[in-house]
């Protein structure tokens, strides 16, 4: 490896969105692992500059990274900022142009123009042909917290139900918001709320099944097996919060209907 490799972290420039694509802990293990990583200062980041630069990355300016070396790999979550200037480094972040997503051809353009190369995290794979980057374990743990959050809210007599949601720092600061929710709710029910998650054996599943045992609620998990024969599954009404998991990639029979309901 080139010891000169320079990973380049961007500031995300797309409203409400505060997550990175590193921590400071994996922004550390590259150091060691001889990369030169660069952060932008952000605003709008859960994760607070600081703690890039305790960890010895090398802090800029946002949006910096349009005079950054053209052999840096810039790195990002979301959007790129609107524009039909040529884009001339190498890109790795959700590009949502392969699927033919609104503004694909004008973005794949810009690309084009500057010689540059979009890394598309959704297509990035191993030998195996899976995927590297899965981001479906934490939309199932924060999915759950938000039905769980709502749940408590409603029994609270809170409206809206769950005000505005916002970014945490860590997923222990997030579960001890919800325990307390959920206490105060417990108050006026006299009980925990119930939850099923179908789909427990996938990605997302496995993050709401963790979110649930973190806070130490019962929970039923279901996935093919219970699932095979079709909906609708009296079951799933038998609770409280209902978190689905499942990839569907053709039709099948609802879990649940109106009918049912």
């Amino acid at each position: 490896m080139d010891t000169a490799t320079t990973i380049w972290l961007r500031a995300e420039t797309k409203p409400m969105e505060a997550r990175s694509a590193l921590t400071p802990e994996h922004v550390r293990i590259l150091i060691e692992h001889g990369f030169h990583v660069v952060v932008e200062r952000s605003t709008q980041r859960a994760i607070p500059d600081e703690a890039f630069a305790t960890a010895g990355g090398e802090m800029v300016a946002p949006g910096s990274w349009n005079d950054a070396p053209k052999e840096a790999f810039i790195l990002g979550i979301k959007d790129l900022p609107i524009g039909d200037e040529p884009l001339h480094h190498r890109h790795i972040y959700f590009g949502h142009a392969y699927k033919h997503q609104k503004g694909w051809q004008r973005l794949l353009r810009r690309f084009v123009q500057g010689n540059g190369v979009l890394l598309d995290i959704e297509y990035l794979v191993d030998e195996g042909g899976r995927r590297v980057a899965a981001f479906g374990y934490w939309a199932g743990f924060t999915g759950c917290a938000v039905g769980l959050k709502a749940w408590a809210g409603q029994q609270l007599g809170h409206s809206p139900v769950v005000s505005q949601l916002k970014p945490y720092q860590s997923k222990d600061e997030l579960v001890r918001e919800l325990n307390f929710d959920l206490k105060q709710a417990e108050q006026i029910t006299r009980r925990q709320p119930t939850v099923i998650v179908v789909g427990a054996k996938g990605r997302v599943g496995t993050g709401a099944v963790d979110l649930v045992d973190a806070i130490g609620i019962s929970v039923t998990r279901w996935d093919l097996e219970e699932t095979s024969g079709g909906g609708p599954f009296r079951e799933i009404l038998q609770h409280d919060l209902f978190v689905n998991c499942v990839l569907v990639e053709k039709k099948i029979e609802p879990f649940v209907t109106m009918e049912s309901m």
